[in-house]
C-alpha cells in the first residue's frame, strides 16, 4: 500500500479538526468536565496499555550509544505506573479550575441603547508541537479540553509509541463522554516534516505552542505562517541594587540559576551594581563554582575580581565575548556583569531584549518601581527568584506554554490565554447615521399597509 505523503496527511488531519471545532465549542462546562474526569479514569484503568507502548520505545532506544548516554536516555524515557497516575491526577486538577468560556469581562451600554459586552470564547484549533514526554501531551490535550479548543498534537520520537498509547485512551474516553471526533488529534507519523507542515496551516489552525528546545522554538517562530501563541524565548536577568541585602540577594541568585537550570525561567546573566560587588561577588562565586558547578563568563570587572580568587586556590571564570551577553543558556552556565547605576543596568536588558523574566534586588521601593516600569519583559519581580515565573507559582493555573513575545498575551499560556475576546450586543433596532433611507420615507413605510 502507497503511503500518503506527509504533507497532504497533516493536511487531512486537520482538516478533521477543524470539522470539530464549532460541535466542541458548542459543549457546555459540565459536558466537558464529565469528558476529563473520564479521561482521567480511562488513563488508571488503562496503565498496561501505556507502559506496553513506552517498553516499545525503550527498545527502539540505539544500542550503540555510550554506556552513560544509553542508560541516562533510556532513564528519561523511562515511564512507570506512578507516572502514569500522576498524568491522570494532572487532568482532573486542570478540569477542576474554573472554565474560562463564556466569561464576560467586560459590559456597557452605548449611546443609543446598545448592550455590549465582550465574552471569552475558544480560539478554535491549536497545534502543540512537543519533543518532551507523555505528561507534557497530557497536559497539553486537558488544557485544549477544558478551554473547549481542539488540539492537534505531534510529539518527538523518544515516546512516540507511549504518546500515541495515552492519545488512543484519551480519545476513546473523550469521544465517550460526547466529545467530537477530531478534537483529540494525534500525528500518528513522527517525520520532522510533520512538525512544520502544521505551522504552514493557516486556514485550518488558529495557533501554535512550541513545547521543546531553544532549537524547536527558533524554528517554529521563524517558518511559521500560523500565530505562534507559547514562544518563550527571551533572556532571564536578575540586578542585584546598591540597596539589595546580600543574603537574599545571594537565595535569589542560586535558586534562579540551580532549582533547575535547564528551564526557560533560569537566570542568563546576573548584573551587579559595582558599589556592592566586593561585598557579595567573593562569596557567591565560590558557591556557584566550587558548591554548584557552575561555568561562568564576566565582564573585564569580573574578571580582574576573580582572579583574586585564582590566587587563593579557586576556580576561574571564563572571558565573556559579545554573543555570551544574548545567550539563552538553559544550562549550568552564567554571564557577570558589572553595571555602574541601575540605568547601565536597564539599558542593557534593553539592548537584549525584550525578555523572558527580569528580577531586581533591592530594599529602594523607588528603585524597584522604577525597574518595574522600564524594563520590557514578559515578567518584572522583585526581590524574587526568576524561577516564580510560572502559572502554578503566581496563582494563574496550569499552563501550556509561556509566551515571552507581544501577542496576544505575555507570561504563563494559562486556560485563559487559551481563549479570545468576542464583542456581543443586543440591540432594539439601532442603525448607524446618517442612514441611507431618509426619515420621512422611512416613517411612511412604517405606516404603510403594503409593509
Amino acid at each position: 500500500m502507497v503511503e500518503v505523503p506527509i504533507k497532504m496527511h497533516i493536511q487531512n488531519l486537520a482538516r478533521l479538526a477543524r470539522q470539530a471545532a464549532r460541535p466542541l465549542s458548542l459543549l457546555s462546562n459540565s459536558q466537558r468536565t464529565l469528558a476529563l474526569e473520564a479521561m482521567a479514569d480511562q488513563l488508571e484503568q488503562r496503565v498496561d496499555d501505556v507502559l506496553a507502548g513506552n517498553r516499545q520505545d525503550l527498545e527502539a532506544i540505539p544500542k550503540d550509544l555510550g554506556t552513560d548516554e544509553y542508560r541516562k536516555l533510556r532513564d528519561r524515557v523511562t515511564v512507570t505506573k506512578d507516572d502514569v497516575l500522576g498524568m491522570a491526577e494532572t487532568i482532573r486538577r486542570i478540569g477542576a479550575e474554573p472554565d474560562p468560556i463564556g466569561q464576560e469581562t467586560q459590559g456597557w451600554m452605548s449611546v443609543d441603547g446598545l448592550q455590549v459586552s465582550r465574552v471569552r470564547v475558544p480560539i478554535g484549533v491549536i497545534g502543540v508541537i512537543s519533543e518532551f514526554g507523555p505528561e507534557v501531551s497530557v497536559e497539553s490535550i486537558a488544557m485544549c479540553v477544558r478551554s473547549g479548543n481542539v488540539c492537534i498534537l505531534r510529539v518527538g520520537k523518544e515516546w512516540f509509541l507511549t504518546n500515541a498509547a495515552v492519545m488512543t485512551v484519551l480519545r476513546e474516553a473523550a469521544e465517550n463522554q460526547g466529545v467530537p471526533a477530531g478534537a483529540i488529534t494525534f500525528i500518528d507519523r513522527p517525520e520532522k516534516d510533520g512538525a512544520l507542515e502544521l505551522t504552514r496551516l493557516p486556514k485550518l489552525v488558529n495557533g501554535v505552542i512550541p513545547r521543546g528546545k531553544a532549537g524547536l522554538r527558533k524554528v517554529v517562530m521563524e517558518q511559521s505562517r500560523v500565530p505562534v501563541l507559547g514562544y518563550d524565548g527571551g533572556l532571564c536577568h536578575v540586578y542585584i541594587d546598591r540597596e539589595a541585602e546580600l543574603p537574599l540577594a545571594q537565595g535569589v541568585v542560586v535558586n534562579s540559576k540551580i532549582q533547575d537550570p535547564l528551564a526557560s525561567n533560569s537566570v542568563d546573566t546576573l548584573l551587579v551594581h559595582q558599589g556592592i560587588a566586593r561585598q557579595l561577588l567573593p562569596g557567591l562565586l565560590r558557591r556557584l563554582l566550587n558548591e554548584f558547578k557552575v561555568d561562568l563568563v564576566g565582564c573585564p570587572k569580573t574578571i580582574s575580581l576573580m582572579g583574586f580568587m585564582e590566587m587563593t586556590g579557586h576556580k576561574g571564570i571564563g572571558t565573556a565575548k559579545e554573543e555570551d551577553w544574548g545567550q539563552k543558556s538553559q544550562s549550568l552556565t552564567l554571564a557577570i556583569k558589572m553595571v555602574v547605576n541601575m540605568d547601565e543596568a536597564i539599558d542593557h536588558i534593553s539592548r537584549y531584549g525584550p525578555g523572558h523574566t527580569d528580577t531586581i534586588v533591592t530594599r529602594d521601593y523607588d528603585t524597584a518601581m522604577r525597574f518595574v516600569r522600564e524594563v520590557d519583559s514578559s515578567a518584572v519581580l522583585v526581590n524574587a527568584s526568576t524561577r516564580l515565573h510560572a502559572g502554578s507559582e503566581l496563582g494563574l493555573g496550569s499552563e501550556i506554554g509561556m509566551n515571552t513575545t507581544h501577542l496576544h498575551i505575555r507570561g504563563p499560556v494559562t486556560l485563559q490565554s487559551l481563549t479570545v475576546e468576542k464583542v456581543i450586543g443586543l440591540g432594539t433596532g439601532q442603525l448607524r447615521h446618517p442612514h441611507p433611507v431618509p426619515q420621512e420615507y422611512q416613517d411612511a413605510m412604517m405606516l404603510s399597509a403594503k409593509f
